[in-house]
């Protein structure tokens, strides 16, 4: 059970996390000042939005050149009758899972793959079509951007 305490997210929250949406190693004067509140009030919003949950790490962008040798695919996933939230909740202990949306149509699920190597993606394929609920799965590897 999430024992974290709901919050009520304004426009300067969601302007905070837009921000560092492009830049997460923004420091907190540079926030400041872009937002017009205090260093305090940024430093206080970025606690509360971390223990919330709102904000779920901090991370980096690479280049696509230096994920060169990253498999990246879209497996979109079937599942059984209204086992939709078990499923999901299975998927996102998959590290290798960055993103998962809902949709419409024939498919249920669909996840964003990224593995360093084939062997991987292959593990990570067998670890997605063994979840209990998962009915069919059909995955694309992604192999150029236009």
């Amino acid at each position: 059970m999430d024992n974290r305490k709901p919050y009520l997210f304004d426009a300067i929250d969601k302007e905070l996390v837009a921000i560092l949406k492009s830049d997460a190693r923004a420091p907190v004067a540079k926030l400041a000042k872009i937002l017009g509140v205090s260093r305090g009030t940024v430093q206080n919003r970025l606690d509360r939005l971390v223990s919330s949950g709102a904000i779920l790490g901090f991370t980096i962008r690479a280049h696509e050149q230096i994920e060169t040798d990253a498999i990246k695919a879209v497996m979109m996933i079937e599942v059984v009758g209204k086992s939709t939230t078990q499923v999901i909740q299975k998927l996102r202990g998959i590290p290798q899972l960055l993103k998962m949306h809902t949709t419409n149509g024939a498919w249920d699920l669909i996840a964003e793959i990224q593995t360093s190597n084939l062997q991987e993606f292959d593990l990570v394929l067998r670890e997605v079509r063994a979840i209990d609920g998962v009915l069919n799965s059909e995955t694309s590897i992604l192999l150029s951007s236009v």
